[in-house]
Order: structure tokens, then sequence, then C-alpha cells
């Protein structure tokens, strides 16, 4: 892992900028995130309610609730996290990405307070901590991990808690979700991954943990070629989600 003083990696940015008008597309260059979304926000859905005790069932369970969206993209997971009632902050390094979310959320009509910064900064600045951060998909496009969940745990308030998805670093994860997902059945660009920068599970619980976050729960999210679906699972070997608390100081 490098260190430095920055999250930032510019090339993975400029990466992401150039293709940030097609978030919305269902049948573009991000089809696989709107095929994987609904498994990954049932679950977030399901261990955000357990952590502060809401029921699932309801339209809003996640009223009054503050939660920040880093690396939000083009808001594929900040809309519907405004939807079940949370005060939504969405984070993207890119504008692309900012601008482009901005402008899906009006044509929606949902206000969500989307923000062209970097975690650091935001950690710097004046910013109340949040009842819960969510890290999908990003840690493996960041130049330094441990400073981006330190940071990133900085921001969680305590008796708060924090989710991170992202990509094991395995042979299975190279042949599936670099190889295949970009070269083979082309999914995806080719080039969205480097899979020299895919992280370990115990990785992330290091570094968490290095924080003051205490991990509550690691599932993996797998995809079912037979049913073309994408299910929780026990697999962790590819895609995996890993939540963490922080311990309440009453």
């Amino acid at each position: 892992m490098a260190h430095g003083t920055t999250t930032i990696d510019a090339s993975e940015v400029e990466k992401f900028s150039a293709i940030a008008a097609e978030w919305w597309d269902p049948f573009g260059k991000f089809k696989p995130l709107h095929k994987f979304n609904p498994t990954r926000l049932a679950l977030i859905k399901d261990r955000i309610c357990a952590h502060f005790g809401r029921n699932r069932e309801d339209i809003r369970p996640l009223e009054g609730l503050r939660l920040l969206d880093i690396g939000c993209g083009g808001g594929l997971v900040s809309e519907p996290m405004t939807r079940l009632g949370a005060t939504v902050t969405g984070l993207d390094a890119a504008e692309k990405n900012v601008k482009t979310a901005l402008a899906h959320a009006q044509e929606t009509g949902l206000e969500i307070d989307y923000r062209c910064t970097t975690v650091e900064e935001l950690a710097a600045s004046d910013e109340p901590q949040f009842d819960a951060v969510l890290n999908l998909e990003v840690v493996e496009h960041v130049a330094d991990i441990d400073l981006f969940l330190g940071k990133s745990a900085d921001l969680v308030r305590p008796g708060g808690m924090m989710a991170v998805a992202t990509i094991n670093r395995t042979l299975k994860a190279l042949a599936t979700a670099k190889i295949g997902a970009e070269y083979i059945l082309r999914w995806l660009p080719a080039g969205t991954h480097d899979p020299r920068k895919f992280v370990k599970p115990a990785e992330i619980r290091k570094a968490l943990e290095k924080s003051g976050l205490r991990i509550e729960s690691v599932s993996g999210v797998s995809y079912r070629p037979l049913q073309d679906k994408w299910a929780v699972s026990e697999d962790l070997s590819v895609n995996y989600m890993m939540f963490a608390s922080k311990p309440d100081v009453s």
C-alpha cells in the first residue's frame, strides 16, 4: 500500500470521468453495476436497519439518519438511500461524476448534497460526523488505503457504522473480475481495474481496526451465471462487503 498525504489517484479519477455520462444507462458501460446494485443495496439496508434498530419493512426505515456515500459516482447508491429516508451527502473526486449525479437527482426530484471533494478534505472541515459511511467499490481505486479508511472512520460518529465493498486480491478475482469481466465478457471497459490494487479482507480489517472501528460482519457477493444474477454468499474470494461500527462513548 502506498502512503502519502492524499488518497486521490489522478489516473483513476480521469478514467471514470471519461465515462461519467453513462452512469444511468443500464445497458452501457455500467451495466454490471446496475445488475449488481440491488443485491448490495438490500444488504446495506439490512445491516443499517439492524445496527440502528430500524424496521426494514418500513417505507423509509432510514429516516433521520445522516449518510455519507464516498465515491458516489453518478448516484446509483445515494439515490436509493435517499428514497429510504436517509439524508445523504455524496462525495466524489471527479467533477463530471458529481455533475451527472446532480443532474439526475434534479430530474427525479431528490435532494442530495453532492460535493466534488476528497475524504481527507471533508474530514479536515467542520462537517458533523455521519451515522453511516459507505465506501463501495472505492478502495481499489485510491492511492493510500490506510489513509483513506482512517479519514473515512473519522467521519463516523460514535455509535455509527461503515460499510466497505471491494474486490479480493485472489487468482479467482483476477480471472473473473479482471480478465473475464473486461476482456472476455466485456462487461466492463478494458482497464477498469488494476488487479494489483485489489484488497484482501485482512487488510481492510486491519486498517479499520487501526482506525478505532470494530468489525461486525463480512459477506461475499457472488455472481450466479445460471440465474444471471448476484446474491449474498459466504464466498469472499471475489466481491465482498465488510461492515464495522464505531464504539459509542456513552
